[in-house]
């Protein structure tokens, strides 16, 4: 006979603690990246769950910034790789190296092996070299002359995309935008902010020498993504999360039919999970135990951008997939 676990109760000090630890990474990320509180959400997001994060926008709104902060904030390994249509999978993952004078081969690990690596304009790089960064995403580890080399934990990616300049890109097929947990845009900072960031670059601090400490360790880290998968997730909001996903398969039948002509295809039950997943994240950011259909809302854009696939009509009357999603989840009774 099967048995089932059930999680243990999160204590209130466990969660004042996970709070804690939040709210320090917070701090630590403000006092560098001006303003992009969603961009900060849906880097905790993803580091608490593990699950990674596809970001898109033009130059210069301090995704790189953003990265090395966070990684600074919890003592992690941090690498920028630049993705360019030369960039070979070995230059990624590893290779082995011969050693002329031992008569041997040696193994280099490539900079994915680190605790939060940026892949910078990933749509640059070959299909080839596309297919093994996303492996080494889902199966985390990567394997080098026969032998698996596991990555380190936590392991959190984040991929960018310019959506300006597309020449000599490689689009990502839709089976491997599937992957990424969450899919953030990000906006051009209003005026004041803008104003802020110079005033902080004037006043030197994004002069390396002036790092403050880490926030939190590795160590923590785990600790709380451990927390975050007891987060309680009612029925009842499983069943929203379901809903929201399926009506995405079958908009015909529930939204505006105009809007409902432009789907393509729908998300996969690869939605439904990151839902979930994302979901006890934002809880425990928020200091609460158990899942809210607000946290389900919140993520509706992040989670379904890259998962819903709109024909050239949408394309061709400029609608934002935004639109569609907005009319999803307005035709899912909340619970």
């Amino acid at each position: 006979m099967l048995s089932t676990s059930v999680p243990a109760r999160i204590q209130p000090a466990e969660l004042a603690r996970a709070q804690q630890v939040a709210a320090n990474i917070s701090r630590s990320f403000e006092a560098k990246v001006v303003g992009q509180s969603r961009l900060r959400e849906s880097l905790l997001v993803g580091l608490l769950t593990g699950g990674h994060i596809l970001l898109e926008s033009v130059p210069g709104l301090a995704k790189t910034t953003a990265a090395q902060t966070l990684a600074d904030a919890v003592s992690a390994e941090f690498r920028r790789i630049q993705c360019t249509p030369d960039l070979l999978p070995s230059d990624i993952v590893g290779t082995q190296i011969y050693d002329a004078a031992k008569g041997t081969f040696h193994t280099q690990l490539g900079p994915v092996h680190a605790n939060i690596v940026l892949l910078d304009e990933i749509n640059r790089s070959s299909a080839k070299t596309q297919s093994a960064m996303l492996e080494a995403m889902q199966e985390r580890q990567t394997s080098i002359g026969g032998q698996d080399y596991r990555l380190p934990s936590p392991f959190l990616v984040l991929a960018t995309q310019n959506p300006i300049e597309q020449e000599g890109t490689y689009q990502l097929p839709e089976a491997q935008m599937d992957r990424f947990m969450l899919k953030d845009v990000l906006d051009y900072p209003s005026p004041a902010e803008e104003a802020r960031i110079i005033a902080r670059i004037d006043a030197g601090v994004f002069i390396p020498e002036q790092k403050p400490p880490a926030a939190a360790s590795l160590e923590a880290i785990r600790e709380i993504q451990d927390l975050t998968r007891r987060i309680y997730i009612d029925p009842a909001v499983i069943n929203y999360i379901v809903g929201l996903v399926y009506v995405t398969r079958n908009a015909s039948r529930y939204i505006d039919a105009r809007l409902a002509g432009f789907i393509e295809f729908g998300a996969s039950p690869r939605a439904s999970i990151a839902f979930s997943q994302a979901a006890r994240a934002v809880a425990l950011l928020d200091g609460r135990d158990h899942v809210i259909p607000e946290d389900v809302k919140v993520l509706a854009h992040r989670v379904l951008r890259h998962r819903l696939i709109l024909n050239f009509d949408a394309v061709a009357e400029q609608v934002p997939v935004e639109s569609v999603i907005d009319a999803v989840v307005a035709a899912i009774q909340t619970p």
